[in-house]
C-alpha cells in the first residue's frame, strides 16, 4: 500500500480494518503513516514524504519523490521481498498511478482507493487511470458510472469517514474535553496538514483570527495541529500576535470540529470532515502563484471545496488565492457567528444539507472494499 499525507493515512487505516477482519494473517507494507502503523502496517517510508501540493512545490521535491517511487518499485519487483498479491494506492494519484502502471505491467493486480477527481480537475487523467489500475474503489456515489463510461472497473464503497463521524456529533462532550464552556462561541482553525499549506495559509488564518478577536473579544479559537507541524504553527501564531488567543492542540481535529460553531479551513479532505460534523465553514486556499495559474486552467467546476462540489452549490463560502485576505476571511467568519443569533435558519439549512450528504456517503466501506478486493484476487 501507498498512502500519501495525513488524509490518505487515515483512509488507509480504516481500509486496513476491513482487510484485517477478512484476512487476519494479512501482511501489508509500503508507504504509510501512524494510523496505518497502528494496524500493523510496515512503513518503509513515512507518508509525509508525499505531502506536497502544487506544481512548483512538487518540482522542488521531484527528485526525492521520484527516487522513492523507483526504489519502492524495485523493492516490490526485485525479489528483496515476496511479490505482493495486490497493490493498493490510496489517493496520491501523481505518485501512485505511475507506480501502479509499472506494477500492473509486471502482472501485479492494482487497486486505486479514492478515485482521482477527474470530474473536478484534469479530465485528461482518465486514460492514465485505465492503463494503470485493475479496479478503482470510489468514495462518492456518482463516480463508478463516470469511470465505467471510459472502460474503468469501479465500485462505490462509501466514504470511511461517514461511518467514523457520528450523524449527530456531541458538541458538549467535545467542549468538556477541551475545557470550553457550553455557551462559548468557538472557531476552529485548520490551516492544513502539509508544510506548504502551513506556509501559505497559517499566517492569513491567524491574522484573520486577530481581526475577529478584536471585533468579538469573547470568541474562543482552537487549532488542531499535526505533531510534526505544531512548532511551526506556534511560531506563526506568535508572529501574527495571536498566540495567547489560540488553544493549539496536538492532533484532535475531530474533537475541534465537534466542539466548534464554525471553522476556517484549508480546502481538502478536512472540509468534508467538517461537513460530516455539520459545521458551517469558510473554505480558503492559497498556493504558489504559478501553481495556481496552472491548476485554475484545469478546473472543470465552479467549486473547489468538497462540500460544495458534492452538494453542487455554494453552501459555504470559498475564498481562494488573492481573495483569501485576512480581512475577507474575518468578515466571512463573523457572518457565520452573527447568523447563529440573527439568522439561525441559515445555520439550520447548512446542517440539513450536510446531514443529507452524510447519509449518502454512509456505507460499510471496509466490508464493501474487502469484497471488491477478494473478487479482484479471484479473477
Amino acid at each position: 500500500m501507498v498512502a500519501g499525507e495525513t488524509s490518505g493515512d487515515l483512509l488507509a487505516g480504516l481500509l486496513l480494518d476491513g482487510l484485517k477482519a477478512r484476512w487476519p494473517a494479512l501482511t501489508c507494507s509500503g508507504i504509510g503513516g501512524p494510523q496505518m502503523a497502528r494496524r500493523g502496517f510496515q512503513a518503509w517510508w513515512p507518508s509525509d514524504k508525499l505531502a506536497v501540493r502544487g506544481y512548483v512545490e512538487v518540482l522542488r521535491h521531484y527528485r526525492e519523490i521520484v527516487g522513492i517511487r523507483e526504489r519502492l518499485k524495485q523493492r516490490l519487483l526485485g525479489g528483496q521481498d515476496p511479490r505482493p498479491d495486490i497493490f493498493i494506492g490510496v489517493d496520491a494519484p501523481d505518485f501512485n498511478l505511475d507506480l501502479e502502471a509499472a506494477l500492473k505491467s509486471h502482472g501485479i493486480k492494482t487497486v486505486h482507493f479514492v478515485s482521482p477527481a477527474v470530474w473536478a480537475w484534469r479530465a485528461d487523467r482518465v486514460e492514465k487511470i485505465r492503463r494503470s489500475v485493475d479496479h478503482v474503489l470510489c468514495i462518492f456515489p456518482f463516480e463508478p458510472a463516470l469511470l465505467a463510461a471510459h472502460g474503468i472497473a469501479a465500485t462505490y464503497v462509501g466514504h470511511p469517514l461517514a461511518n467514523v463521524i457520528p450523524m449527530r456529533p456531541d458538541r458538549l462532550a467535545a467542549r468538556r474535553k477541551l475545557g470550553l464552556q457550553v455557551d462559548d462561541t468557538v472557531i476552529a482553525i485548520l490551516p492544513g496538514s502539509r508544510e506548504s499549506e502551513i506556509k501559505y495559509l497559517a499566517s492569513r488564518f491567524f491574522k484573520a483570527a486577530g481581526l475577529v478577536k478584536r471585533a468579538r473579544p469573547a470568541i474562543k479559537f482552537i487549532v488542531p495541529a499535526i505533531p510534526l507541524l505544531k512548532r511551526q504553527i506556534e511560531r506563526l501564531a506568535d508572529e501574527a500576535g495571536v498566540r495567547a488567543d489560540l488553544q493549539i492542540l496536538e492532533g484532535q481535529s475531530h474533537t475541534a470540529l465537534a466542539a466548534c460553531d464554525v471553522t476556517l479551513i484549508a480546502s481538502g479532505t478536512a472540509t468534508l470532515e467538517a461537513a460530516l460534523f455539520k459545521r458551517p465553514m469558510v473554505i480558503a486556499y492559497n498556493m504558489n502563484w504559478l501553481s495556481w495559474q496552472i491548476m485554475r486552467r484545469k478546473k472543470l467546476q465552479p467549486w473547489v471545496g468538497l462540500p460544495n462540489i458534492l452538494c453542487r452549490d455554494f453552501v459555504v463560502p470559498e475564498l481562494l488565492q488573492e481573495a483569501a485576505t485576512p480581512e475577507a476571511l474575518a468578515a466571512a467568519l463573523l457572518a457565520w457567528v452573527d447568523a447563529k443569533y440573527s439568522a439561525p435558519e441559515k445555520i439550520a439549512t447548512v446542517e440539513q444539507r450536510f446531514t443529507t450528504l452524510h447519509a449518502e456517503l454512509q456505507r460499510d466501506t471496509s466490508q464493501l472494499a474487502s469484497n471488491a478486493i477478494q473478487k479482484i484476487l479471484e479473477a
